[in-house]
């Protein structure tokens, strides 16, 4: 009885020294393998900002969407610096860049995310706004024809900006 009392003891001890030894060099593990997970949290905090920007926008707060529009942008920045292959890190970056008045930027970015997705929903509704805010209607057209079939608002959206010029 002793012993089996012991050999519990022993078994409980060695299981938990286990569990912390994992916990312990999990915790003290390299950022390497965070990589991913940084640069989707700093993707998501710039997508919420812009979320946020936007509806600031529609109660015609534009100073105050400006500034969350360039705390964006850092996010998108970082996260770029980290992933260059990421056509919906390449979308925001246009985008945010537009919005704060960096047109050529934002462009080169458009275009960056298209020679990586050539389809990207996004993208193509965004750089046909630039055409369009750019008074470069027929580029925009080329855009909405890229949309043309997709059943979706980035379509509809781009379409009307351009009936309205």
């Amino acid at each position: 009885m002793f012993l089996n009392k012991m050999n519990k003891l022993l078994i409980l001890t060695f299981t938990l020294s286990l569990f912390y030894s994992n916990f312990v060099f999990a915790a003290g593990s390299s950022s390497s393998g965070n990589d991913s997970n940084d640069n989707y949290s700093l993707y998501k905090k710039g997508k919420n900002l812009v979320y946020r920007a936007k509806k600031l926008e529609k109660k015609n707060k534009s100073e105050k969407a400006e500034k969350l529009y360039l705390k964006a942008l850092g996010n998108f920045e970082k996260a770029y610096a980290k992933d260059k292959k990421n056509a919906d890190i390449l979308n925001y970056l246009g985008f945010t860049l537009r919005k704060t008045g960096n047109l050529e930027k934002a462009e080169i970015f458009y275009l960056k995310g298209l020679e990586l997705d050539a389809g990207h929903l996004g993208i193509n509704e965004y750089l046909g706004e630039l055409y369009v805010q750019t008074n470069r209607i027929e580029l925009a057209k080329k855009r909405l024809d890229v949309l043309n079939g997709c059943k979706c608002e980035e379509y509809e959206e781009l379409k009307e900006l351009i009936e309205k010029k």
